[in-house]
């Protein structure tokens, strides 16, 4: 176990741009369907994300939130669209920050994976909602459906000129909001990943065919958030490694977005994989997205972190002390348990809250 004079490598802190992270084990943003009225955080959140803060998580991401309406994949999900939506995120930036860990949060575009049901009602992401039943016309950039969700319209230039609007301007709120960190999710099979994916992307134009053309519209958000968001302050991007199914994104096309990224002035990928069709999901084994965020690490030059079966602290430790990433984002373990960070550290006792002592 590393001493105190030698910490573990998880706990050393890491600075990007002038934003402070005090260590390397994160929260992977985990939608909680639980959006009040106008997609505004409720008191669930502020217990959700503030027991992991105060748990000791280095930075965490609050969940998928929608940059529009229409851009949601539930009516449950959080939105941080406009300045009302700000204000009431800053209770969990100001307890967060509090607590001593950085406030980030991902910003989101369904497209075709947009207005289905809460995962725990009816068909759940796979049961469709119509405009009808109070659900909306979902976009992507063709009409290919996701499993049995809707067929979506396709995306005009109009409606991608708004979407990247509609980013860079959730980016500006997100700074009055308070967070430190903004993601771009361009993965998971939503509006991003689906222009960049062949599997989703059947167009004729200059944003279909080539790597070069599906790039196109992702690489117009990440200018357009990177310019909106303060320059003191990172920008992350979600990038999908591997679609896990013949004829999608490979890591090689993967390392080349990841390349014009960086050159856009992206501060960290957070590195995932699979999901942008049904039953692509990545294998069940620890650690599944290390391998990849060492190779795109290598290709982009800048900073990784890997999400995806991180379930204890010696692979977060081992991750970073071999250089593979500079960080890890942690789910479901955080999710089961919102001490997770704290767990065998090796400064034991004097890492948990003073409150707690009596019980370490």
């Amino acid at each position: 176990m590393p001493s105190a004079e030698f910490p573990a490598p998880e706990t050393r802190p890491l600075r990007l741009r002038e934003v402070t992270i005090p260590n390397r084990v994160w929260m992977s943003p985990m939608a909680q369907y639980s959006a009040g009225a106008e997609g505004k955080p409720t008191d669930w959140h502020l217990v959700h994300y503030g027991a992991r803060a105060v748990g000791g998580v280095g930075l965490i991401m609050v969940e998928s939130t929608a940059i529009g309406p229409r851009h949601r994949t539930t009516s449950a999900d959080l939105g941080i669209w406009n300045a009302e939506q700000a204000a009431a995120h800053r209770r969990l930036t100001s307890f967060i920050a509090e607590h001593g860990g950085v406030p980030a949060v991902q910003l989101i575009a369904a497209g075709r994976k947009g207005s289905h049901q809460v995962p725990w009602e009816g068909g759940g992401q796979n049961g469709p909602v119509s405009p009808a039943d109070g659900g909306w016309e979902t976009i992507g950039p063709s009409a290919i459906a996701f499993g049995d969700l809707a067929v979506p319209r396709e995306a005009t230039r109009a409606d991608m000129d708004e979407a990247v609007e509609a980013f860079a301007h959730a980016a500006r709120m997100a700074h009055e909001a308070g967070y430190d960190v903004v993601e771009i999710h361009a993965s998971h099979g939503y509006l991003l990943h689906q222009f960049l994916s062949p599997l989703a992307n059947s167009r004729t134009d200059e944003y279909g065919g080539s790597l070069e053309n599906r790039m196109r519209l992702p690489l117009r958000v990440a200018r357009a958030v990177r310019e909106a968001f303060p320059a003191s302050k990172p920008v992350f991007v979600r990038i999908t490694a591997t679609d896990w199914a013949d004829g999608g994104i490979s890591v090689d096309e993967a390392s080349i977005f990841a390349k014009e990224l960086a050159a856009v002035g992206i501060d960290l990928l957070d590195v995932t994989s699979g999901v942008l069709v049904r039953d692509a999901r990545p294998p069940a084994r620890d650690g599944v997205n290390v391998e990849f965020a060492k190779t795109l690490k290598k290709a982009s030059g800048i900073a990784v972190a890997p999400v995806g079966e991180i379930r204890d602290l010696s692979l977060a430790g081992d991750v970073v002390a071999e250089g593979h990433a500079d960080a890890v984002l942690v789910g479901r373990a955080l999710l089961r348990d919102p001490y997770f960070a704290l767990r065998n550290r090796a400064d034991g006792r004097l890492a948990w809250p003073n409150q707690y002592h009596r019980a370490v």
